[in-house]
């Protein structure tokens, strides 16, 4: 047997020709297939047996001497059945492909449909978020409403009734404790709400002017008499500060100051030493650094505890903290405020020997401002001469707190007249002559009309003397987005409940002036 091979033979399927040789031998001529579909493809075909059979130089070696019908009738043979055979292949070959292509769309439609679901799903659940936010913050605020408004009249009372001449020794003492514990439980109030807000992202830095050397004086000032009355020595320093006024959150940046000096002075034992220096540690064309170190001698803490000092909820549990009270919340607060800062705050401390915390910031620089020099007694002086015979009108439904803001106020000069809610205090003022009420102290929660709506309608009333009268919210809303709020519906400025004195001094006087 002989085998003569085709010109191609890479293809899968392979064809041999049988010839019968002289003297009884087989010639087999070998035809490499490939996926014919039209009838070029079999010309070529024909061509290649052609070319193999009629290559007399290969055959006639073998003997082989074939004459045109014998070609004729091979070429038929050959013909039908590689196009049977071709035919069922190119068949099959399109069966494959169909349920193929089938397949990969049905992989595709369930691809598809698995990225919609999942877009669908994250929607759905940014959607669920944005619902938790929004229903949290309404809980916050109304949380902070209704436990401010009894804590005010609790402040309140206790505040007045210090003041009665008279007043027994024992009186005296019990009023004080009254006060130190509700200034404790607003204080942890405070911190409560805070962290929730934080924990949510709703709080948001409010830079504004500030000097730094000033800020430091007052946290002295703050302190001084609690320090005194333990007995610690207790100093405040600004060192090598060149940029005095910088851009800053004064007020989250006072919470940081408070809650470390706090801190101090709650674990630091009589006649310990408690120091807070800020050191300016350079500067660029827009930013200076600075270094705030707050040490105590106190009882120190922990190497463990220390490592987590800054997480939420947590105290130390020795028998020498467990009298000292606290929410475990104020690190917590000042490391996120610190954070919102850029800053970082890290602690160095040693059981026994007491405790260092370390922040390094920096503030935006502003331009320097002259600062006035003048004497605290004539600053207080100023400011009672300033509410003399001045009327202010007090729009509040709560009697209580309307009776404290009433007494207050008239403390400090004020002649008062009062309105129990936002539509008699509108229509109180449109009867008004204009320049008969200096200002227009508002509560915000009132039945009948509100604060925010009775702002809008004395804005527009069309007298514009009467429309320009200055308000000041005094109310229980006291989150930054409740003061926002406040000023974007045309009141002057935002007094928080419980009432601080200095605060509302303060506030008034700059709206009044």
């Amino acid at each position: 047997m002989f085998v003569i091979k085709g010109i191609n033979s890479t293809i899968d399927k392979n064809i041999q020709i049988p010839f019968i040789l002289s003297g009884g031998c087989k010639l087999y001529v070998q035809l490499a297939a490939e996926p014919f579909t039209n009838d070029s493809h079999f010309d070529l075909i024909d061509k290649r047996l052609e070319f193999c059979i009629f290559n007399t130089t290969k055959l006639r070696s073998f003997g082989v001497v074939m004459d045109f019908q014998q070609w004729q009738e091979y070429r038929d043979f050959f013909s039908n059945e590689i196009r049977v055979d071709l035919i069922a292949t190119l068949n099959r070959n399109m069966v494959l492909f169909f349920f193929m292509t089938l397949i990969v769309m049905l992989i595709l439609f369930m691809v598809f449909r698995l990225i919609l679901n999942r877009e669908r799903e994250t929607e759905w659940k940014k959607l669920e978020a944005e619902r938790s936010t929004r229903a949290k913050s309404t809980f916050l605020s109304n949380m902070s409403h209704d436990i401010r408004t009894p804590m005010n009249a609790i402040i309140g009372y206790t505040m007045l009734a210090r003041k009665e001449e008279n007043m027994s020794p024992n009186t005296a003492e019990y009023l004080t404790k009254i006060e130190t514990s509700s200034q404790h439980l607003l204080a942890l109030i405070n911190d409560v709400l805070d962290m929730s807000r934080i924990e949510s992202g709703k709080i948001e830095l409010e830079p504004k002017k500030t000097n730094l050397v000033k800020t430091m004086n007052e946290v002295h000032d703050m302190f001084l008499t609690q320090m005194e009355t333990k007995g610690l020595h207790y100093t405040v320093s600004a060192v090598d500060i060149t940029n005095k006024t910088v851009m800053c959150d004064v007020s989250r940046l006072n919470r940081i100051l408070l809650n470390l000096v706090s801190n101090a002075y709650k674990f630091t034992p009589q006649g310990g030493n408690i120091s807070v220096t800020l050191r300016q540690t350079g500067a660029d064309a827009e930013i200076g650094f600075y270094e705030l170190r707050v040490k105590d001698t106190g009882m120190g803490m922990s190497r463990e505890f220390a490592a987590r000092v800054f997480e939420a909820y947590e105290r130390e549990r020795t028998t020498a903290v467990d009298n000292i009270q606290g929410t475990g919340l104020g690190m917590a607060i000042t490391k996120s405020l610190i954070n919102l800062m850029g800053g970082t705050i890290a602690v160095e401390t040693e059981q026994g020997k007491g405790t260092e915390f370390i922040i390094r910031v920096g503030f935006p620089l502003a331009e320097e401002e002259p600062e006035a020099e003048t004497d605290d007694d004539s600053k207080v002086a100023k400011q009672q001469a300033d509410f003399r015979n001045k009327r202010m009108l007090l729009v509040e439904d709560n009697v209580i707190n309307r009776e404290i803001a009433q007494m207050i106020l008239m403390e400090l000069g004020f002649k008062v007249e009062t309105a129990e809610d936002g539509k008699i205090g509108l229509d109180k003022v449109a009867a008004s002559a204009p320049g008969y009420y200096d200002g227009v102290l508002m509560d915000i929660q009132m039945p009948v009309m509100n604060g925010y709506e009775s702002t809008k309608a004395i804005r527009a009333l069309p007298d514009p003397e009467l429309s320009r009268i200055p308000i000041i919210a005094m109310t229980a809303n006291a989150f930054a987005e409740d003061i926002q709020h406040v000023l974007d519906v045309g009141m002057n400025g935002h007094i928080a409940k419980p009432i601080n004195i200095p605060d509302m001094v303060a506030t008034l006087r700059e709206c009044l002036k």
